[in-house]
């Protein structure tokens, strides 16, 4: 790639801008909740005197850009690592050319304003997240991060082998979990006085009008958040999956009122208090402690009369989803299961069972338990890969 000069204030604005188009696709990446509104705030401040005091542009960012607690924690650590080139974390996703790879970082940017004769290469040809040119070098942080990502997504978790990918695995699932948690949570709904105009659906209904808006279609938060109550299989047969799924639960139940976990094999355990814990590593060593006997049998019907009877109660109410992760091989007599899913499915509004086998080819449910429960299930779905969990999300998003 040509290697071009900036010369005038135009040029260097536009690689400025370019930089930032690249920083704000890193943190919605990262399930940060940016729009435009903010990037346009972030160009403001970009042309303000902050672009000469780097020490004070960082804060004023995390202000702009971090609307909870986790985004206030993760913030410092991916400026650093797009603006500054300081190493990321495993579990960090980095969009947009890598600042190595032609791209300079802010503090060259600030360089070339005090000196225009400074040059970078192809700050202004090349657009954020464009492939860089064949070289021997590490290809970009962003293509490289997506393509394990995408491959990722697609190998059922049994197939991964190499310890660096399944951690890459349930890092990317905890990540997911996230995602969907605040994008389920902040879903509003229509509302006939409601608070804000809902412009999207006001647009539509207005062509029947001839482009008239005379019908103001109004939203406003749900008075009743959806509750997830998921059922955690950790038996035996599950060793392959239940370390994906404790991580994709985990990202759930982190710091959201509106989730219960429970963990079970040849009893049943009560795990959402270890699992909202913060750290991953300690939550599953907490969970570990509490759920003795991990790994043998699974006595699911036995399992299930002990939810419905001591914490159905307590933990479903008429917005409730019940999401078991189970392969449905039962150690015990298919008609208690039935029974049990038949009683729980008269507390919920619905009841999804993710089955990792569903996923194999040739998979035919025909196991006593799992045809015990199926009349009871409302959705019965895959759950073996990354992509299996994310399809999950607009299934949700509608109850």
């Amino acid at each position: 790639m040509a290697t071009s000069a900036l010369t005038t204030q135009d040029d260097i604005g536009a690689a400025l801008r370019l930089r930032l188009a690249g920083f704000v696709r890193t943190l919605r990446d990262n399930g940060f909740k940016t729009g435009l509104a903010e990037t346009n705030d972030a160009l403001a401040l970009l042309c303000s005197p902050f672009i000469k005091r780097p020490s004070a542009l960082k804060p004023a960012f995390r202000a702009l850009f971090c609307g909870r607690r986790s985004d206030w924690q993760r913030f410092d650590e991916l400026f650093d690592a797009y603006w500054f080139e300081k190493g990321v974390k495993s579990g960090v996703k980095v969009s947009g050319s890598h600042p190595k790879k032609g791209m300079k970082t802010i503090r060259d940017l600030m360089d070339a304003q005090g000196n225009r004769q400074d040059t970078i290469a192809g700050d202004v040809e090349r657009q954020p997240g464009e492939e860089d040119e064949e070289t021997g070098d590490t290809p970009s942080g962003r293509r490289e991060g997506a393509s394990i990502a995408e491959n990722l997504g697609r190998i059922d978790f049994r197939d991964i082998h190499d310890p660096e990918a399944l951690e890459k695995a349930h890092a990317l699932a905890e990540r997911l979990a996230r995602s969907m948690r605040v994008r389920l949570t902040r879903r509003d709904r229509r509302k006939r006085k409601g608070p804000r105009l809902d412009l999207r659906r006001t647009i539509r209904h207005s062509i029947a009008h001839g482009g008239l808006p005379i019908e103001l279609i109004r939203k406003g938060p749900r008075e009743r958040q959806l509750r997830l109550v998921v059922l955690l299989d950790a038996s035996g047969s599950m060793n392959n999956y239940t370390a994906v799924f404790t991580r994709f639960v985990h990202g759930i139940l982190d710091n959201f009122r509106e989730a219960e976990a429970f963990l079970f094999h040849t009893r049943l355990v009560h795990v959402s208090s270890a699992l909202s814990e913060r750290d991953a590593a300690r939550a599953l060593d907490r969970m570990g402690l509490m759920a003795q006997g991990v790994g043998g049998g699974t006595k699911i019907g036995e399992a299930l009369a002990d939810f419905n009877r001591w914490h159905a109660a307590r933990v479903i109410h008429s917005r409730t989803c019940v999401m078991i992760l189970s392969d449905g091989y039962d150690t015990g007599a298919p008609e208690l299961l039935g029974e049990e899913m038949a009683r729980l499915r008269r507390r919920c509004k619905r009841i999804v069972w993710l089955n990792p086998l569903i996923g194999w080819q040739g998979y035919e449910p025909t196991a006593g338990g799992m045809q015990a429960a199926l009349p009871n299930i409302d959705l019965f779905a895959p759950a073996h890969n990354l992509d299996s969990l994310a399809a999950l999300e607009p299934y949700l998003a509608k109850l």
